[in-house]
């Protein structure tokens, strides 16, 4: 059986992220993600999560009181600035998740751009360990959303094949702007 996509994006996170890796949710939401990955590292992990919106850090916290998840650091900054969160340089991340787009149930202007997409991601990319995953689950069906998608794609096709592999996973048959994967793992 084919998965959904966020259940596949959730799939290849498990076989990448293990207990007590760092890991990051470049974009909080509604705090699904941020939940996900507190529970793969455990107690003695750690999550970054970042949204530049009150509401989706509020409801993130929201979220994580229900799960009773204490491993984790709610960001009130936009995802390029992780360098500046992380405990080193030298710190090493077992996986990423970013749900580009908008946080559904807002102001639909509000929306995640390749400006600061694409840095976040090469900082996701230079601290990621080996066999690493960082999943970028694209929602392009709004303004400027395209532009998002384009520039993202043009810069994961260029990543070098030495280095990582990248795939892209998506349902071609359905209507209206499907969203896809794109995931990129570290060799």
């Amino acid at each position: 059986m084919l998965q959904r996509i966020l259940d596949y994006a959730h799939h290849l996170l498990s076989g990448s992220v293990e207990e007590g890796d760092w890991v990051v949710d470049g974009t909080a939401g509604n705090g699904y993600d941020t939940v996900f990955l507190s529970k793969l590292v455990g107690e003695t992990g750690h999550v970054l999560s970042f949204d530049i919106q009150e509401q989706a850090i509020y409801n993130t916290d929201e979220k994580l009181a229900e799960h009773e998840s204490t491993n984790v650091s709610l960001i009130l900054d936009s995802h390029d600035r992780l360098d500046t969160y992380l405990p080193s340089e030298d710190t090493v991340l077992g996986g990423a998740i970013f749900n580009l787009g908008y946080l559904p149930g807002s102001d639909k202007q509000v929306i995640t751009k390749s400006t600061s997409t694409i840095p976040a991601v090469q900082s996701i990319l230079k601290h990621l360990k080996q066999r690493g995953i960082l999943i970028l689950v694209v929602y392009y069906g709004h303004e400027g959303g395209e532009e998002e998608k384009t520039e993202l794609l043009k810069y994961v096709s260029k990543l070098d094949q030495k280095q990582y592999n990248v795939l892209r996973y998506g349902f071609i048959n359905q209507k209206n702007n499907p969203p896809f994967i794109v995931a990129v793992e570290k060799k």
